[in-house]
């Protein structure tokens, strides 16, 4: 994975440098200290991952994010944990709080390898048609592109799915890790052709059958908690009848 660091800091570059090195996979390719010299380099190299600072004085690296056309995956690192919920909406890989923790750089490695895997080998998210002879109710399963196969999910054992715009994370009863897809959100919403899902957040969908509990804003699926967003919150308590 070719990778660049943009950071206004020389001791954070050295640091970032430091770990790519240690971490398998990596082919750290330049680093910059101001953002905008690193156009060129990602308009003609392959550059699958950037390693990017917020706060630098040419422009920050939320404004160069969304002044690119083509994205590669960025990870954001930064000083500043009020900027997460920014970075989260542009679809950032990860978001790491300075001084960064080697481990945690290295989850945030592993959640980029994973999205690189789906981008080279993702299409759509099919659903098994009876068309195809084997007789199966399209509305009991569907299949997901993740990683270089097809993952069949019964739909019943889906108890939320979470859309971070062109990819998704489905989360499945007694599973640890959800399953990444690399999709968008709108897709699935039309693909779940089954009653018991409902979208209650523009990033979320529930399970109707997972529930645990209701509360004014959030809903209750095992011990998580997510949100009811206000222009979702009429069509979901008419769906549970309350």
């Amino acid at each position: 994975m070719n990778c660049i660091i943009i950071d206004d800091e020389p001791l954070a570059i050295g640091i970032l440098k430091s770990y790519c090195e240690d971490v398998g996979g990596l082919s750290l390719i330049e680093t910059f200290t101001n953002p905008l010299d690193s156009i060129g380099l990602i308009q003609t190299k392959k550059i699958d991952l950037v390693f990017l600072d917020i706060e630098m004085p040419q422009i920050s690296g939320i404004e160069f994010v969304k002044s690119m056309d083509k994205k590669p995956l960025f990870i954001f690192t930064t000083a500043y944990p009020e900027f997460a919920l920014d970075g989260f909406e542009l679809n950032a890989v990860d978001y790491l709080v300075k001084p960064i923790p080697f481990p945690r750089f290295v989850t945030a490695i592993n959640r980029a390898k994973e999205l690189m895997a789906l981008r080279r080998g993702m299409g759509k998210i099919e659903n098994v048609s009876s068309a195809s002879g084997l007789g199966l109710d399209t509305n009991q399963f569907i299949f997901v592109k993740s990683d270089y196969g097809n993952v069949k999910i019964k739909l019943e054992n889906i108890t939320h799915i979470q859309g971070l715009k062109d990819y998704l994370k489905i989360h499945i009863d007694n599973e640890k890790k959800p399953i990444l897809t690399l999709m968008n959100f709108k897709d699935i919403d039309a693909k779940l052709a089954n009653n018991n899902f409902i979208r209650v957040h523009r990033s979320f969908i529930v399970n109707i059958n997972k529930i645990h509990a209701v509360q004014k804003s959030k809903i209750i699926v095992h011990d998580i908690r997510i949100p009811i967003g206000d222009s979702y919150k009429v069509d979901f308590f008419n769906r549970i009848g309350l």
